[in-house]
C-alpha cells in the first residue's frame, strides 16, 4: 500500500525544495513528500545556473518578479549567513555602449529604484573604469548588492532542513502517471506509488506535462531554450571583477550575453538563447523527436517564431560561430579574444509560451482544484526561491485549508 501524504511536491530543483522546506517550516504536522526524477537534486536549471543573487533591477514594478526578487535576495543572504554558505556581493554593472541604449538604461534605473533596490547609482565612464577597468561603455548602472553563490549548495541545505523536519524525499522517481481517487492524487513513479491529498508542481521543464497529466487544460507550453556558455581562461580572469551585463532588449525576455564571476573563482561568458530540440537539449546534437514534435505542433511556437525569427537566426549563428560569440562579448570587454574562451556546460531554460506566441516574462503560478502549478519560473527564480516558497505556502493555506 502506498503511504498517504498531505502534500506531494514534484520536482527537486531549488523551487521544489524551497517550497517543501517552507511547508514543513510553517506546518510541521503535515506529511509532505517530494519526488525527483533524477538520481541527484538540482540537476537541471538549478544545477546549470550561473549563481547570481539578483538585486531586482530589471523587473516591472508591481510584478511578481520585482516583489519576489527584492525580498528573495535579502532572504537568501540571511539564509546563507545562518547556514554558513559562502556568497559574495561582487556587484554588477549594466553597460550602455551606444547613445541609443541610454534611454533604456535610464528606464532600467527607474525600475530598479521603484523596486527598492538598494545602492543603485548611475555612473559615467570614469567611475565605470574604476569598478571594471576593462569594460567599455559611455554610461552604466552600478548595483553593488548583486551577489554570487552556489545554488546547488543552497538546494542541498533546503533538502536537509526539509528532511530533518520529517519530510520524505525520493530521487529516481520520475512521475509517469497521475490518477485520482476520493483521497486525492495517486502518483505513479519509477520508484513506486505515492498518495497525496494535494499536489504542488515544481517540475520546471516538465511543468506543462504534469498539468496535462492531471487532465487540466492550459494554453501554455514549455519551450526549451539552450543557453551556451564559455569559460574565461585563467590568464584573462583579471578582465572581469564582478558582473558585466549589456542593456537588455525589452522586446525579448533574455538578458543578452554577459560576464559572470563565479563563487568558485572562475568567470563565465554567455549565455545565448537557442531553441533546444529536447527538454534536456544541452548540446546541439541532442534531439528528442517526441518532444521536438510537441514544440513544432504548438501553434504558439509558430507565432513566436514569426515574431522573433531574425533574433532566432542571429542566436543560432552565434551558437555555431565562436567568432560571432566573441564579437558580442567584445562589445562589453574589447580585450577579450577568441582564444580566451573555453566552451563549458550549457543550460536549458524552461520558457513558457502561450497560444498567442507570447513569451511569459513573469512568474506564472496557477491553482487547480487540488493543486498548485508553477508554470513559469524564469530568472530570478533561484534568487527568489525562499519568497516564492513562502508565497506558495500562502496559496496552499487558502486552497488546501492547511
Amino acid at each position: 500500500m502506498a503511504e498517504q501524504y498531505d502534500i506531494a511536491v514534484i520536482g527537486g530543483g531549488i523551487l521544489g525544495l524551497a517550497t517543501a522546506m517552507m511547508i514543513t517550516r510553517y506546518h510541521p504536522t503535515k506529511k509532505v513528500v517530494l519526488v525527483e526524477k533524477e538520481d541527484t537534486l538540482a540537476k537541471h536549471q538549478t544545477g546549470h545556473n550561473s549563481g547570481v543573487i539578483h538585486a531586482g533591477l530589471y523587473y516591472r514594478p508591481g510584478s511578481q518578479k520585482a516583489s519576489f526578487c527584492v525580498d528573495g535576495a535579502r532572504n537568501m543572504r540571511e539564509f546563507c549567513d545562518g547556514h554558513n554558505i559562502k556568497y559574495d556581493l561582487v556587484g554588477k554593472v549594466v553597460v550602455a555602449t551606444s547613445e541609443e541604449e541610454i534611454p533604456r538604461l535610464e528606464n532600467l534605473f527607474e525600475r530598479g529604484t521603484a523596486n527598492g533596490v538598494e545602492g543603485l547609482t548611475m555612473i559615467g565612464p570614469e567611475r565605470l573604469k574604476e569598478i571594471e577597468p576593462y569594460a567599455a561603455g559611455i554610461q552604466a548602472i552600478h548595483s553593488p548588492n548583486t551577489g554570487i553563490v552556489d545554488y546547488v549548495q543552497i538546494s542541498q541545505a533546503y533538502a536537509t532542513e526539509f528532511q530533518e523536519a520529517g519530510g520524505d524525499l525520493f530521487t529516481n522517481s520520475e512521475v509517469i502517471n497521475i490518477g485520482e481517487d476520493s483521497n486525492g492524487y495517486i502518483l505513479t513513479t519509477k520508484s513506486g506509488e505515492y498518495k497525496a491529498k494535494y499536489l504542488i508542481n515544481c517540475a520546471g521543464l516538465y511543468a506543462d506535462k504534469i498539468v496535462r497529466m492531471i487532465g487540466e487544460k492550459s494554453n501554455i507550453k514549455i519551450i526549451p531554450f539552450r543557453g551556451e556558455y564559455f569559460e574565461l581562461t585563467e590568464d584573462s580572469h583579471h578582465l572581469v571583477n564582478g558582473l558585466i551585463y549589456p542593456v537588455p532588449d525589452p522586446k525579448f525576455p533574455f538578458l543578452g550575453v554577459h560576464y559572470t564571476r563565479l563563487i568558485s573563482g572562475g568567470v563565465e561568458a554567455g549565455p545565448n538563447a537557442v531553441l533546444a530540440f529536447a527538454k534536456e537539449g544541452y548540446t546541439f546534437g541532442t534531439i528528442n523527436p517526441k518532444e521536438l514534435l510537441n514544440t513544432l505542433s504548438f501553434s504558439g511556437f509558430w507565432v513566436m517564431a514569426a515574431k522573433y525569427w531574425k533574433t532566432g537566426i542571429s542566436e543560432m549563428y552565434r551558437s555555431l560561430s565562436k567568432k560571432a560569440f566573441t564579437r558580442s562579448l567584445q562589445k562589453l570587454v574589447p580585450e577579450i579574444q577568441e582564444d580566451n574562451l573555453i566552451a563549458t556546460e550549457a543550460g536549458v531554460r524552461a520558457q513558457a509560451v502561450d497560444s498567442t506566441g507570447f513569451l511569459l516574462d513573469d512568474f506564472s503560478i496557477i491553482q487547480t482544484a487540488r493543486g498548485i502549478h508553477v508554470q513559469n519560473a524564469p530568472s530570478p527564480a533561484a534568487t527568489s526561491s525562499l519568497s516564492i516558497g513562502k508565497y506558495i505556502v500562502g496559496l496552499a493555506e487558502s486552497s488546501f485549508s492547511l
